[in-house]
């Protein structure tokens, strides 16, 4: 059976013109539009919205592209980068430029966050290391003072 499709180049689902809302039928389009909004951080009433659907309508059919929604702005910047290098090597100059006017802006953030750590070279090593609850009751017993603290060790042995 042929698939018939609205002015749009969706696909007119069944039932379309009888009682009831039709139902909400996604497509790669819609989903890349999703990702697009999520990666500009738009609520979810706004995306359903530009979609035309309800919220609930919008969880139910895109959970895959709401649930990586910390990703959408890295993954649409890959996307777009590779494009980029895609038009790099078709030898288009513009894209050439842009492409080394993006290295220079991030070698500038790295030169910047350099600068702000001072040349510290600022490692995630906590320096406690995480403890138990034991090693950490032998420490606190190994700190204590005043009339229970232990007796210091001799200063010299015959």
């Amino acid at each position: 059976m042929a698939q018939d499709f609205d002015l749009l180049g969706d696909p007119i689902p069944e039932g379309f013109g009888k009682r009831g809302r039709p139902p909400h039928v996604p497509t790669e389009e819609k989903r890349k539009i999703v990702m697009m909004l999520l990666a500009f951080d738009w609520s979810l009433e706004r995306i359903a919205a530009a979609l035309s659907i309800t919220p609930p309508t919008l969880r139910k059919n895109y959970f895959r592209e709401l649930k990586v929604r910390e990703e959408a702005r890295a993954r649409v910047e890959a996307l777009a980068m590779g494009s980029l290098l895609d038009q790099v090597e078709d030898g288009n100059v513009s894209a050439i430029k842009e492409l080394s006017r993006r290295f220079d802006q991030h070698d500038l953030r790295q030169l910047a966050d350099h600068i702000k750590s001072r040349g510290r070279n600022e490692a995630k090593n906590d320096p406690q290391p995480k403890m138990g609850k034991k090693e950490q009751q032998k420490q606190a017993a190994g700190q204590v003072a005043g009339k229970f603290a232990p007796p210091p060790p001799p200063d010299m042995l015959n």
